[in-house]
């Protein structure tokens, strides 16, 4: 038996040295997305398990996720591979990422692609999955639909002539809008209706097309129902038919879809003059210039693009295609019915992507407040357009200042605090 001994350690030896190699050979997909256990744990087993070389999926906290990132790129090596992250997270790192131009990213729509150029002439990540908000109706309402308006292509001025039409044949308001205590009124203000009306989110938020764009919220709140004062989650009055029109996070009209799933239809939000302005939450993959293994790294963001892998992406982060698929059957209502929304809404000709709000740090609450009170103001009180703009716009400018955030989409990049014209 001695004389197996040393083969035997050779053999045990020769298992390391695999191993190792084996180790090395995964990429490190360093992400601050899915981070609940099970939502990691189902990356794991059911989205990167397929990727030929192995993948390490790792989900820390966007502070250790940053600071890793950033001492391997201070110290010119590491071992991440690809970075995955909100465009925030991603901005933080731009000067270290590679360009990832020789990747085909052609299935995914021009203008959500533009966002991980970050501002420069480099592909520097590749969005990955998405979320956004989108419009509702009853099937009941479609019957009062304006005539040769197209679902999928609504103006403001349609949806102010739909709402308007149901009050009168219904004999009292359908339109709903999350405008209570804990409804996301802000982002629609943010990030769907200025942008549409004046092309920006802060720049322009005391000019002329400002001005319009709130007149013709005021336009359309005579038809809204009163009690949208006390609205939160959209789902709600959509299921006991209190609503058959409204706008809300896809999260929180899904209950909707999956309580009656017969009833509704989800679509993209309506359009102004400067196009169809929505607020996109998204995640991107970048690689690290101090990546070990760049083509491995490419491969991963390729196998992250398949269809079928952004369906699993679906199942375990909630977080909806980049990438236009087809839903199967086994998939939840809501996720049938919004995912073709949003590929439609994000792949319009006049598609006008919006950043969530940047840079802000612990302003955040009181940037998102001046939009709040602008509509208090203007909508519920009353008060004339023209002079609550400039009076907010001080306090606006005001909070920039102190945060000196630089601007974000869809205002153009600024050098230190983004301007209040």
């Amino acid at each position: 038996m001695k004389s197996f001994k040393p083969i035997l350690g050779a053999v045990s030896g020769l298992a390391l040295m695999l191993g190792a190699v084996s180790a090395q050979a995964e990429v490190l997909f360093w992400s601050t997305q899915a981070q609940p256990v099970e939502e990691t744990q189902k990356m794991r087993d059911e989205v990167v398990a397929g990727f030929e070389a192995g993948v390490d999926y790792q989900a820390p906290e966007s502070g250790p996720w940053l600071t890793r990132a950033q001492a391997e790129l201070s110290a010119g090596s590491g071992a991440v591979g690809v970075l995955g992250g909100l465009h925030g997270d991603l901005t933080a790192v731009r000067g270290g990422l590679a360009d990832l131009s020789d990747i085909d990213i052609s299935a995914i729509p021009a203008e959500l692609a533009a966002l991980g150029k970050l501002d420069t002439e480099q592909q520097k990540y590749i969005p990955w999955m998405q979320a956004t908000f989108l419009m509702v109706a009853n099937k009941k309402a479609l019957a009062y639909l304006p005539e040769g308006a197209d679902l999928n292509a609504l103006t403001y001025d349609q949806l102010i002539d739909w709402a308007k039409a149901m009050a009168e044949g219904e004999g009292g308001p359908k339109f709903g809008f999350p405008a209570g205590p804990k409804g996301l009124k802000h982002r629609f203000f943010q990030g769907f209706l200025l942008p549409s009306y004046t092309g920006s989110t802060v720049n322009e938020f005391r000019s002329a097309e400002a001005e319009e764009a709130w007149g013709k919220f005021r336009e359309l709140w005579q038809y809204a129902n009163p009690a949208s004062t006390n609205y939160n989650f959209m789902q709600e009055q959509l299921v006991n038919d209190e609503v058959w029109l409204t706008f809300d996070h896809i999260a929180r009209i899904s209950e909707a879809f999956n309580t009656r799933p017969d009833d509704f239809v989800a679509f993209p939000v309506p359009a102004g003059p400067k196009g169809r302005g929505f607020m996109t939450v998204v995640a991107g993959m970048g690689v690290p210039e101090t990546a070990p293994d760049m083509a491995e790294a490419k491969a991963l963001i390729d196998y992250m693009l398949k269809p079928e892998t952004q369906l699993a992406t679906l199942r375990a982060t909630n977080f909806y295609p980049v990438v236009s698929v087809d839903m199967p059957d086994d998939v939840p209502a809501s996720v049938k019915a919004s995912g073709p929304a949003i590929a439609t809404m994000t792949a319009a000709e006049d598609a006008l992507p919006v950043l969530l709000p940047m840079g802000m740090g612990d302003l955040n609450g009181q940037f998102n407040q001046v939009y709040v009170d602008t509509f208090e103001q203007i909508i519920l009180a009353g008060r004339e357009i023209r002079p609550t703009l400039e009076q907010q716009a001080e306090a606006l400018r005001a909070l920039m200042d102190e945060a000196q955030a630089p601007c974000w989409l869809p205002d153009a990049p600024s050098e230190g605090a983004c301007p209040v014209n």
